[in-house]
This record gives structure tokens, C-alpha cells and sequence, in this order.
């Protein structure tokens, strides 16, 4: 029988893990680790280089196998974005088209061989092009593991794992951050009979960065009932810690204990360093039983309106 074979990309480019083969915060997946080779003065989480236009800079990258057999790797460089999940910190695969980072970016190995319980350093050299646009151009370095691993059974999955070390270049230039909450919506989850059960609300928004700087975001939502009434104020928690440049997320936040009957506003504002700008929709919470009979009641006032006026039309 046939199998089907499904491909996963795994990529880590935020596990951390504390060895003595590799500094602290480099990215890692247990079987092999990627992370800058250390400076001068002490071992580096990421990459954080600047750059103006034109100019080119050298560095180099460490990758280290764990395991107790040599391991051959594609090492290539990658654009970063924020996930539409959660707005994790995620790299393009290979196969993706880079415009940033991933293109600028160029190994001097495009794929390395690293010996068993060993390491290799790779330079490379990352040239920003004249006429780059100021600000984060936000990447990686990817070291990917081309075979896939099959599973068993008439369905196998194969899954294909890389890792990340992170990039985070800021090209020379004036730097604008700016924020925006965008198409603030509020759905409500009613008990059918009002007062027996519990009520709720999701209040959904889109977070984006439309700015050329990283943001690390703030979000505070505010909701008002009837004569300005505060009903909750809270500061968010489920939000991304960065939100890279030109990027965009959806995002939702559950409300229990939503009122329900009331009739008001909900206002999210989102604020980053130099930046703060605010969004907000209205509600109107109905139980469904009262807006069944409130409907109902309409249907027939309006039948009978219709049949007074027919009563009272003389016959010609």
C-alpha cells in the first residue's frame, strides 16, 4: 500500500536551552543548536547588527551537534514575520521568497556537515543594498535538516526540522514608530434564559505595526454600559511581546461575566514607545429570550396594525 507522506517544518528560533557546548538563549532542539559566535566581550544571544545603505558587515554563525552521529545541514538566510496564531517570532522556509534579511544575508557554506558531539562556524556576510529602507528588517539564520523522517502506518508523516538564530538589523535612518488598532469587534454568548447561566463575550481586534521599528506592544481595554458605567479595565496579557514591522495579527479576548442586558462601548488602546493609538465598537447585549418575545411581540403589533388599517380602508 502507498504511503502519503505529509512534510512539517519545525523551526525553534526562541527555545532556549543552557549547555556547555552553547551560550545562553541559543536556539536549539535538543539534537543540534544555532547561535552567534561569540564577540570580544561575551557570548551573544542574537544577532543585533546595524547598517547603513550600501554597507556590508562580516560575522559568523555556530552550529552544534548534540548527537552521537555527524549531521549534515542546508544553511540558508530567512525573513521574519509574526505568526497570524499568536504573533510569534517565525522565519519563511526556503522554499518562500525573501525580500529582506533572507536575500541580504549569504553564507559562506550554503551546507555544512558538523561531526557528532562537535561544531562548525560559518561567516557570512549580510550587504544591505542602496536605497534600503530605514529601520528593523527583522531575520534569521536557519539551519535545516533536508531528510524527512517517515513515519509508519498506510498514512506516514514526515517531518522536517530546522533551526533558527535570530537576526535583528536596524538599517540607518529615520525611524518611525507607529501603531494601530484596526476592525474591533464584540460577539456575545448569552444564556437563553436571562439570569440562568453565565454570559460572556469575545472581543476580537487586528494589532498592527505600521511602522519600520519593532514594537513591543502594550494593550488596555476599557468597556462602558449604559450612563458611562465602567463594566472592566484591564491590561492584556495574551499579546505578542514583539510585533515586527509592516506586521499584522489577529487577536481575541474573552470577556466572562459580560453583562446581559446593557447597551455600550468597547475601547482598546494600544501603546509602544512613542506610540499609542486607540480603537472601539459599540455592543448592545440581548438575552435571547427577551429578543425572541421582543420580536415576536413587533411581529404581531405589526400584523395587527395591518388589520385595523384594512378594517378602516372603505370598499370602492
Amino acid at each position: 500500500m502507498h504511503k502519503l507522506y505529509v512534510l512539517f517544518l519545525s523551526l525553534f528560533p526562541s527555545l532556549f536551552l543552557v549547555t556547555a557546548a552553547a551560550p545562553a538563549h541559543a536556539a536549539d532542539n535538543g539534537s543540534w543548536s544555532v547561535y552567534p559566535a561569540a564577540s570580544q566581550i561575551a557570548a551573544r544571544p542574537y544577532f543585533y547588527l546595524s547598517a547603513d545603505p550600501g554597507q556590508s558587515i562580516d560575522d559568523k554563525v555556530v552550529v552544534t551537534n548534540k548527537t552521537g552521529r555527524p549531521l549534515t545541514f542546508r544553511l540558508y538566510a530567512a525573513d521574519a514575520y509574526n505568526t497570524a496564531r499568536d504573533g510569534g517570532f517565525a522565519v519563511r522556509t526556503v522554499a518562500e521568497k525573501q525580500r529582506g534579511v533572507g536575500v541580504w544575508a549569504k553564507p559562506a557554506k550554503s551546507r555544512v556537515t558538523v561531526p557528532a558531539h562537535g561544531k562548525v562556524t560559518v561567516p557570512f556576510t549580510l550587504s544591505v543594498p542602496e536605497g534600503a529602507e530605514p529601520g528593523d528588517h527583522p531575520g534569521a539564520l536557519v539551519a535545516l535538516d533536508e531528510r524527512i523522517d517517515k513515519g509508519d502506518g498506510a498514512v506516514a508523516l514526515g517531518v522536517q526540522r530546522a533551526v533558527a538564530a535570530r537576526i535583528y538589523l536596524r538599517v540607518g535612518g529615520p525611524t518611525v514608530p507607529a501603531i494601530a488598532v484596526e476592525d474591533v469587534r464584540v460577539s456575545h454568548h448569552q444564556p437563553l434564559v436571562p439570569g440562568l447561566g453565565d454570559s460572556g463575550a469575545t472581543i476580537s481586534y487586528t494589532l498592527r505595526n505600521t511602522g519600520n521599528v519593532t514594537l513591543n506592544p502594550k494593550v488596555e481595554l476599557r468597556a462602558t454600559g449604559l450612563f458611562g458605567r465602567t463594566l472592566l479595565a484591564r491590561e492584556l496579557a495574551t499579546i505578542p511581546g514583539e510585533l515586527l514591522p509592516g506586521q499584522r495579527v489577529r487577536l481575541s479576548e474573552p470577556w466572562q461575566g459580560s453583562p446581559q442586558l446593557d447597551w455600550g462601548d468597547v475601547k482598546l488602546t494600544a501603546s509602544a514607545k512613542d506610540t499609542r493609538e486607540s480603537a472601539s465598537a459599540s455592543f448592545f447585549a440581548l438575552p435571547w429570550l427577551v429578543a425572541v418575545a421582543l420580536g415576536a411581540g413587533g411581529a404581531v403589533g405589526t400584523v395587527l396594525f395591518v388589520r385595523a388599517r384594512r378594517a378602516r380602508t372603505p370598499v370602492v
